[in-house]
């Protein structure tokens, strides 16, 4: 399995750091939804799903968090703490997010609005759907 960041451009000066993100330039799709996860409680596990169709870029933009990639073949754990650097996570990708720092602030940008369809949410059926889609 292949981790894909992305190093955002970094704009600053005495004034302080600035990061401009564009679809279809610096994000790899459209943007169609964000949304953001804060005063994650210690010891909570987020996400445990994987999307169908649904790319996503997330990005820690305070403190620090662990994601959990996961193809159904092969598991890697990645650590976000850089507000300028994004993970892309592609759809038929189970993710697990975790150890958030008392101040983490982890934005998503999805590639398409809310759909609970596009959800798997039990993990062997994702396992079972990804080797399906294999073959």
């Amino acid at each position: 399995m292949q981790v894909v960041k992305y190093t955002f451009q970094q704009h600053g000066d005495e004034r302080g750091q600035l990061v401009a993100l564009e679809e279809l330039k610096d994000i790899p799709f459209e943007i169609k939804r964000v949304y953001y996860m804060y005063d994650t409680q210690e010891g909570v596990r987020r996400g445990y799903h994987a999307h169908r169709n649904l790319e996503q870029i997330l990005v820690c933009i305070h403190g620090s968090c662990k994601i959990l990639l996961d193809n159904g073949t092969e598991r890697k754990k990645v650590f976000l703490e850089k507000p300028y650097e994004g993970l892309y996570v592609p759809s038929d990708m189970w993710r697990e997010m975790y150890d958030f720092s008392d101040d983490a602030v982890l934005l998503v940008l999805a590639s398409a609005c809310y759909n609970e369809e596009d959800y798997i949410r039990d993990y062997q059926e994702f396992v079972d759907y990804v080797r399906k889609k294999k073959k």
